[in-house]
């Protein structure tokens, strides 16, 4: 491994303390939860105490064959007080301080992101557990900073259901995709189909890769009273147990989903597709967009 500068081992250290400020945090947040009598509900589990909430929030690990864009989901409802709230949003700030140094230190030592991935596991408290049980403590840096879902105000009634259909999109220039077709076996007969398709193109022209998103649980709000900007509802993303605002010590209306996303795309597609239906590269999943109409 290259020999890092000083700067990168001044990042590391800083890496070092901001996930042991992380832990604690998460850890106060299980505390003030168990102390409280705040109401939860956890889908497709028995209970919702604390020690679902403290799996949920310490889950950190690759899992075996796990694809490392993926994360695992611990959906549910905290119907919170003030206090539990006051800690969950210090536990955001804890976790948006290690994406921050995650990201400079990808920026100015890329390699050294290896060894914080070797370094922090052996500050968690559920490594040595992991360890006599013969499984690898891999840490997955995406479950470290990903966000916990909090509602803006209190909440009158939440709908959960599963989306399918994410993708994710990323503008490919003919040079990119030729470059990546390269990267290839250009032996192959459909790589050379395809160098020649792209041949083909003006060198101006942009495409489109396509990457399909694992499903995900949404849910949709409905607040009691609308917010300061006229809202009265919002929809957002609750791979983490949902923290809501309540006063009156009670979870919200909501509805059970099914236990499973549907195995098929369940939203009509728009008639202001962007993309045209099939791959012009499928090997790099790799979309034109639609010409407009004379």
């Amino acid at each position: 491994m290259p020999e890092m500068p000083p700067a990168s081992y001044r990042l590391l250290a800083e890496l070092e303390a901001a996930f042991d400020t992380l832990l604690a945090q998460l850890e106060q947040v299980v505390i003030t939860f168990e102390r409280s009598d705040c109401p939860a509900w956890a889908f497709a589990e028995p209970v919702a105490d604390a020690a679902w909430l403290r799996q949920a929030l310490m889950d950190m690990w690759h899992e075996e064959g796990q694809d490392g864009r993926e994360t695992r989901n611990y959906i549910g409802l905290i119907a919170a007080d003030a206090p539990l709230i006051e800690e969950v949003v210090k536990a955001n700030q804890a976790k948006a301080r290690i994406s921050d140094l995650l990201q400079r230190i990808k920026q100015t030592t890329p390699h050294a992101l290896s060894e914080a991935k070797a370094l922090l596991p052996q500050r968690h408290p559920q490594v040595n557990s992991l360890l006599r049980r013969g499984g690898l403590a891999k840490l997955h840096l995406k479950q470290c900073w990903r966000q916990l879902p909090v509602a803006q105000a209190p909440v009158a009634r939440v709908r959960l259901a599963w989306y399918s259909s994410g993708r994710s999109i990323k503008r490919l220039s003919v040079q990119e995709a030729e470059a990546k077709l390269l990267q290839l076996d250009t032996q192959a007969a459909h790589v050379q189909i395809q160098l020649r398709k792209l041949a083909g193109l003006p060198s101006q022209e942009i495409l489109a890769q396509v990457q399909a998103q694992a499903p995900l649980m949404r849910a949709n709000l409905f607040y009691v009273e609308p917010l300061e900007d006229g809202h009265t509802r919002r929809a957002l993303n609750v791979a983490l147990p949902l923290f809501v605002p309540a006063p009156e010590q009670r979870l919200p209306d909501y509805n059970i989903p099914p236990a499973h996303p549907p195995s098929q795309r369940t939203r009509a597609r728009r008639r202001d597709e962007k993309l045209e239906d099939d791959a012009f590269l499928p090997s790099l999943r790799a979309y034109r967009y639609r010409q407009p109409s004379i």
